[in-house]
């Protein structure tokens, strides 16, 4: 493609690769972009893979990280009204991480051949989305499959395959486009048969998921769910009004939808706000109020978020999170961002957010970054790291019947992560977030959208509580139902049904992340192996 050759041509390419992937991402109505939008950067890579420059791997890298770049804050970009510094380290970074994974095809392109190389950048793409998922660096918030998410029935297989299947999917048609893209400016008549297996690709998925979709029937175990959605602005208001008044504006607009038939009500991440000490739980003014207004209702269930401190008790092993108290500098205590189950009994469940925002509620890899920490993204509380906890806590109803899983905002779009909640017995999910933080952009609406694949995934009915942005019910066909508008306080009720079923996915996670992971090691050795040859020959 002569035009490559020319000034400024590479250049707009790597533009053209960043705006189709951009206007591609959800919630957009064009999403089917995504299937095309590497191929320009295909294009350039070809060209300086073709040419006699030295340092192809240089310009390689520079056009790479510019596409990324583009696509990471097109898509992205609402985090700056969080913090400006922190969103720079933030592009910066998860755009060199994805940069370093072209990097790498290019040079097995470079050692093994261009099928190799474009076979290893599939998995080597897919081990990166998976490994991205647990280091504390995790920022998975543009894994490919999550793009598919404004399309429920497109993606019913995600039930067997999770997001990285899709993300294969979509790597794998964009690879194929190129390459019959490709045969077709030679006029080599290949191009043809490629056609024919791109079309088989991506027609058979979307005919399977499309027949799953309208057959899919859930099972008759209902529920009556109240979702409470009292927006109340993060910056100038949660953290350092009245709590008691915060309070009783959500139950005001609990209280309008809540009857004897009613068997949950959810609030939103940090709902009580006051940093209560949980070993005085029983003595806190707002769980004393929450008591009041669900006494007249037996089999009433009230889920909520909270802000709460533990101290640790003589001899109990300090966490790494540990913070001391300065009136008392023999005691620690940890701070967490938790959700809670009351009832009518005299018990209350407890769960701690355990997938923590780098930056914002856990400082990754302090003794590197610790310097960072005047920059971090202001997202209300501390900076520092919240305490965790191992196992996915599950919330028994009063009655026994029900199993609740409650993810914390962030965790929500962890998949692997959640089986967790699944294995431990949870018939529904109950996702508490705060999406006040970015204003009304984009921010909150992908992450409404991407509740709906855990909806699939799971075959779990969702209710989505939050301060505000957009509540809602979400069915497991990944539906949304009653969406709240943004910035305005809102209830809303409706029947959901339990289920019990462990999909595919929910019993053996994200597997094609470990099975990508293994093929890396395998390629990377392969290289390893060539360039010890070559030397050898020499």
């Amino acid at each position: 493609m002569t035009f490559l050759n020319k000034p400024f041509g590479k250049f707009i390419f790597a533009l053209f690769t960043g705006l189709l992937l951009t206007l591609g991402w959800t919630p957009s109505l064009f999403v089917p972009l995504l299937f095309l939008g590497f191929v320009p950067l295909f294009f350039i890579i070809d060209s300086i893979h073709d040419d006699r420059f030295k340092r192809k791997g240089l310009r390689h890298f520079g056009y790479v990280y510019l596409t990324l770049l583009l696509w990471n804050v097109g898509t992205t970009w609402w985090v700056f009204y969080s913090s400006d510094w922190g969103s720079i380290a933030a592009f910066g970074f998860n755009t060199l991480f994805m940069t370093i994974i072209f990097q790498f095809a290019f040079l097995t392109r470079k050692k093994l051949g261009e099928k190799m190389g474009f076979l290893s950048l599939v998995f080597y793409w897919i081990a990166f989305e998976y490994l991205h998922l647990y280091w504390e660096l995790s920022w998975p918030w543009l894994t490919l499959g999550f793009s598919l998410a404004s399309f429920p029935s497109l993606i019913q297989w995600y039930e067997f395959t999770g997001v990285l299947g899709g993300s294969v999917w979509i790597m794998t048609i964009n690879i194929l486009c190129f390459l019959m893209i490709k045969n077709l400016l030679k006029n080599e008549n290949v191009w043809k048969q490629k056609a024919k297996v791109i079309t088989a690709i991506i027609i058979i998925p979307i005919l399977i998921s499309v027949m799953r979709y309208a057959s899919y029937n859930e099972t008759s175990k209902p529920k009556n769910v109240v979702v409470v959605q009292p927006n109340i602005d993060p910056y100038n208001e949660k953290f350092s009004g009245n709590d008691a008044e915060q309070l009783d504006k959500m139950l005001k607009l609990a209280a309008q939808k809540v009857d004897s038939n009613t068997d949950y009500v959810v609030f939103p991440e940090t709902a009580l706000a006051e940093a209560i000490w949980e070993e005085y739980l029983d003595e806190s003014p707002s769980i004393k109020a929450i008591r009041s207004f669900i006494k007249p209702y037996p089999k009433l269930n009230f889920v909520c978020g909270m802000s709460s401190q533990r101290r640790f008790k003589e001899g109990e092993t300090i966490s790494e999170t540990a913070r001391q108290d300065r009136s008392n500098p023999k005691d620690f205590f940890d701070d967490y961002n938790a959700s809670i189950q009351l009832d009518n009994s005299d018990k209350i469940q407890i769960y701690h957010k355990s997938k923590l925002v780098p930056g914002v509620e856990k400082m990754p890899y302090p003794k590197l970054f610790g310097f960072l920490g005047k920059y971090a993204i202001d997202l209300g509380g501390t900076t520092g790291s919240y305490g965790t906890q191992k196992d996915r806590t599950v919330f028994h109803s009063i009655d026994g019947k029900c199993k609740i899983g409650t993810p914390i905002c962030y965790e929500s779009i962890y998949g692997d992560f959640l089986t967790g909640y699944l294995k431990n017995g949870a018939n529904f999910l109950f996702t508490i977030t705060n999406d006040g933080w970015w204003s009304d952009s984009p921010g909150y609406r992908q992450h409404c959208n991407y509740g709906r694949l855990a909806a699939i995934e799971f075959r779990r009915s969702i209710a989505r509580s939050a301060n505000t942005g957009t509540s809602c019910f979400i069915n497991q066909r990944g539906d949304i139902m009653q969406p709240t508008a943004w910035w305005k306080p809102a209830v809303i009720s409706q029947s959901i049904n339990a289920n019990d079923t462990l999909t595919f996915y929910a019993k053996h996670g994200d597997y094609l992340g470990i099975l990508a992971a293994i093929a890396t090691l395998f390629s990377l050795l392969a290289l390893l192996v060539s360039g010890v040859l070559k030397r050898q020959s020499r």
